[in-house]
């Protein structure tokens, strides 16, 4: 049994690169896809190098090795895991690819059976049909697994930009900062405001903060709450507040809210307590 796994494996290796051709062959035309065989020269150079590796880690499965079938794996998801999110390829096209891969590998395995003859026998190829089919099962979890780390990655970087563009903190000097908030305004966005700013306020180590209202077309109760909310946490933290830009209608809804204001310092217009907080500033 194990002179025969040898001699696959050899035979295996000694046709890496015509089992990558094979595979190459049976490519289809898929716009935008990596795997379209219209892709391109340097894809298919990628794909190609890329191919040799995987049937390299899959032959090592029939060797006694497993620690070394093990570290294969590992480096072999690593590597396709980051070219196929950077290459932004989707899961399924990754494991229809490997789904093909699986099928030119017992091509292979079948013209190694015919060259043989009766010296293999029917347990050599049951056991060989589960060491390569589970070799393929487990580099499509170990790829899924990085992939999806990756992707969470990427998607929380995406989030970390979007909270910064939805809510930006802009400084003015080394203790200032203005926070300008533009456009509608619903209940998710001012939630997302209150769970992003006073995290950014510590770590600009900003010690009074303006928040601009003047853009804002619409402010319904319960984002009038939220922001009131912000400032209590702001002045837990130590941070001071001011509130710019608000119009008559904002002033009203609060009153409605039965919010108090009286120890937060409000101003007409961001120009004023600017100037105005600047001059305490200057005296201090």
């Amino acid at each position: 049994m194990k002179k025969m796994n040898q001699e696959l494996y050899d035979f295996l290796i000694e046709h890496l690169d015509a089992i990558t051709e094979d595979w190459l062959a049976d490519r289809e035309e898929k716009n935008g896809s990596i795997y379209s065989k219209d892709a391109g020269d340097w894809s298919e150079q990628m794909l190609r190098e890329q191919n040799r590796l995987t049937n390299l880690t899959i032959a090592s499965s029939l060797l006694e090795d497993q620690r070394g079938f093990e570290e294969k794996k590992k480096d072999w998801a690593k590597l396709v895991a980051e070219s196929r999110v950077s290459s932004r390829t989707p899961i399924y096209e990754v494991l229809d690819a490997l789904s093909k891969l699986r099928h030119s590998f017992w091509r292979f395995i079948k013209k190694f059976v015919d060259r043989e003859g009766d010296r293999v026998l029917r347990s050599d190829i049951m056991n060989w049909g589960i060491a390569i089919h589970m070799a393929f099962d487990e580099i499509i979890v170990e790829f899924t697994k990085r992939y999806d780390e990756l992707m969470r990655k990427r998607l929380f970087a995406q989030q970390s930009l979007i909270d910064e563009l939805n809510a930006p903190i802009i400084k003015l000097n080394s203790l200032i900062g203005v926070l300008p908030i533009v456009g509608d305004i619903d209940t998710a966005r001012v939630q997302a405001i209150t769970d992003y700013v006073p995290n950014k306020c510590v770590e600009l180590d900003v010690s009074h903060l303006f928040i601009d209202l003047s853009g804002v077309s619409v402010i319904d109760t319960m984002v009038a709450n939220h922001i009131y909310q912000l400032m209590q946490v702001l002045d837990l933290l130590g941070i001071k507040s001011t509130v710019t830009g608000i119009r008559p209608e904002i002033a009203q809804t609060s009153v409605q809210l039965g919010l108090d204001f009286s120890r937060i310092r409000t101003y007409s217009s961001l120009q004023l307590a600017i100037k105005k907080n600047f001059q305490d500033f200057a005296m201090n």
